[in-house]
């Protein structure tokens, strides 16, 4: 490293150069001379002084040639010490040139080529920032899509409202929001095969391939005692009531609103008694209202695919995959060149979303109105979560609630966020500060589609949580049925006699426990008994049951979404470790065999993987008097550039990301 001494001083190198080699050939000169010097002194005649012949003699016998070898000592010393002073200076401009920290000259050639260790930090770097931009551009085209009545939340695998994991799972198969008197119970999936539906790209159209054809009829039945539930109910939202209408409306009525529908916008009619005019001016509306936003949505689809198969890339290598070293670093370019397409694919629809939205303008009363209409939902649904979590804990282990301890806390402090930053924007607006207005309000979106992923996160674990405790009695059972048909020799893979009893002894210890959990005083975890009883029972490979197809599906469908959740609302701080891994358990439905169960696995694996990076991270800005910064920059909210957070992730790709700046509201 360059001293400090040399570090300010400016850098002359050519005039050290030039003082060095006039040095050099001045020595070279000074000793030239010094050779030439006897040569120039032969032909003087001086007066010799008599002496003995002995003595002349003896003098004159060095003096043969000319001069004498004592004669030549210095001059070669002299040029002896010009080229090791020339070499030193040579050696020590190189040794500076290549440690230097400061800008100067550069010897000329060609750059040193990256290592594998700068490839592999810039692939990490590319696959986190596309995921960001992807999650990011999903949650605020969510607000896109709701202002022009196309649909509510981010867009999901078939067009539908949801985020990266919650769509293609079967999510409407929920019984909805649970009461904290849990007097709600969900629907339990039955059995079918699992095939592909979803229609999208991307990671939620991979999600698709865990819904079954039976699960479909469940999904209609849960959506029918949803709607008979939120009848009952007074804090139902706009949409809620939508799904409610839609349900009460008569076959006919839906079927002559549906016939100008387009797949993944919210119904626009159904209700008995509209007029037909009616009808298809709203249908003609939300058609136009599609095509307005069809370009993001293509935009944002296109990223996801190409963050999906760089994410694939990636688990590739860190396989080991491929073995040579030039095809690895190849790999990792290709990593790099897909998240640079996904961002590319965002940053060029930003400009045309930024005009759609008219923030600064006209726009953002609409704008406004939705974000605060979304907001005022998420506060009633908070204190119903709140009442809800509490019952959950007092009714199971405390694994069971594990996945969403301190969501309700969290989603708090993003709503006290969200409070702040509306209030700004409606003071922008009364100022007619265009920037301040769509700066506030994007960091405000960002913090509600957060606590809405928080919230929404209690309400479905109380579901699923009911479904399974539904289900273990008819997991057990159908296991009983496999341990018969393995005892009995049908099991698919040929196994020796001791490892068949050994297989057999761990599946009848693990039914056992999970009786006596079952008829047991204490609290205990549905969701995992089931993953317990499905695992035991597949080590026998005789072609599980309907009923334990329906139990791992739900298992893993849980894990997915609860992964998700959690590197949704810490982005700021999740490596691409557990973001790979996430995308690896969505991808697992494509695979085929076995599929639910390498879903659960990896899925488990990267919500392990996102918490330890979380807890390495840290809190950001600890020391901050402003309410909810901390969480808006752990959340990826903010995006942590400038001292007071930085400016609101917003729709668009690494370059146009950043492109509003926030200040926080005094």
């Amino acid at each position: 490293m360059t001293s400090s001494l040399f570090r300010g001083r400016p850098r002359r190198a050519k005039a050290h150069i030039r003082v060095r080699v006039t040095h050099a050939v001045l020595g070279a000169l000074v000793g030239a001379g010094w050779l030439m010097l006897p040569l120039m002194t032969v032909a003087t005649r001086r007066p010799v002084p008599a002496t003995s012949p002995g003595t002349l003699a003896d003098a004159a016998a060095p003096g043969q040639g000319g001069t004498s070898a004592a004669d030549y000592v210095l001059p070669l010393i002299a040029v002896a010490a010009a080229a090791v002073l020339a070499a030193y200076g040579y050696l020590r401009r190189v040794r500076r040139t290549r440690t230097r920290t400061t800008p100067g000259t550069t010897l000329p050639g060609r750059p040193a080529p990256p290592t594998v260790a700068d490839a592999e930090r810039q692939a990490r770097i590319a696959l986190v920032l596309a995921d960001d931009c992807v999650r990011t551009s999903r949650e605020e085209l969510g607000f896109v899509r709701e202002r022009f009545g196309v649909g509510k939340g981010g867009v999901g695998s078939r067009g539908e409202a949801g985020g990266w994991a919650r769509q293609g799972w079967g999510e409407k198969a929920e019984a909805g929001p649970p009461t904290a008197d849990g007097t709600r119970t969900g629907a339990i999936p039955a059995t079918g095969t699992a095939t592909d539906t979803g229609a999208g790209s991307g990671t939620g159209a991979a999600h698709g391939g865990f819904e079954t054809k039976a699960g479909a009829r469940a999904q209609a039945r849960a959506g029918a005692a949803e709607a008979r539930f939120e009848t009952e109910t007074e804090t139902d939202t706009d949409a809620d009531r939508r799904t409610r209408q839609e349900t009460e409306a008569e076959p006919g009525a839906r079927a002559a609103a549906g016939a100008g529908a387009i797949p993944g916008a919210e119904p626009v009619d159904g209700i008995v008694g509209h007029p037909p005019q009616e009808a298809q001016h709203r249908a003609t509306a939300e058609i136009e209202a599609e095509s307005a936003t069809a370009a993001f949505v293509h935009a944002l689809r296109g990223a996801e695919t190409e963050l999906v198969a760089a994410f694939a890339m990636w688990r590739r290598y860190e396989r080991g995959l491929p073995g040579e070293a030039g095809a690895r670093r190849q790999a990792l370019v290709g990593v790099v060149g897909r998240c640079a397409e996904a961002g590319r694919r965002l940053d060029a629809e930003a400009a045309a979303l930024d005009q759609v939205r008219g923030l600064e303008g006209p726009g953002a009363g609409a704008a406004l109105d939705v974000a605060e209409g979304r907001f005022r939902a998420l506060a009633a649904r908070t204190v119903a979560a709140h009442a809800t979590l509490t019952a959950l804990r007092e009714r199971y282990a405390p694994s069971a609630t594990d996945p969403v301890t301190g969501s309700v806390e969290q989603a708090k402090d993003r709503l006290l966020f969200a409070t702040a930053h509306l209030n700004a924007t409606r003071r922008s607006i009364d100022a007619a500060d265009g920037d301040g207005t769509a700066r506030n309000l994007r960091a405000a979106e960002g913090a509600v589609a957060q606590a809405e992923i928080l919230v929404t996160g209690v309400e479905r674990l109380a579901a699923r949580l009911r479904e399974a405790a539904a289900l273990v009695p008819a997991a057990l059972t159908g296991a009983e049925a496999e341990l018969s048909a393995a005892r009995h020799g049908r099991s698919r893979t040929s196994l020796a006699t001791g490892e068949l009893n050994a297989r057999l002894a761990h599946a009848d210890g693990v039914l056992a426990a999970v009786r006596e959990e079952l008829t047991g005083s204490l609290p205990y975890d549905p969701l995992d008994a089931l993953r317990r009883i499905t695992r035991a029972v597949e080590r026998l490979d005789v072609g599980r049951s309907g009923v334990l197809d329906t139990a791992a599906l739900l298992v893993a469908r849980t894990s997915l979404d609860s992964a998700d959740d959690f590197v949704t609302v810490h982005r700021g701080a999740v490596g691409p470790e557990a973001r790979a891994l996430l995308s690896e358990a969505a991808r697992a439905s494509a695979t085929g065999t076995r599929t639910a169960f390498e879903a659960d696995t990896a899925a488990r694996e990267a919500r392990g993987l996102a918490e330890r990076d979380v807890r390495a991270h840290g809190t950001p800005y600890p020391d901050t008097t402003t309410i909810g910064l901390p969480g808006a920059v752990l959340g990826g909210i903010l995006l942590a550039e400038d001292p007071d957070g930085g400016p609101p992730a917003t729709f668009g790709g690494p370059a146009t990301r950043g492109r509003r700046h926030v200040r926080a509201p005094g």
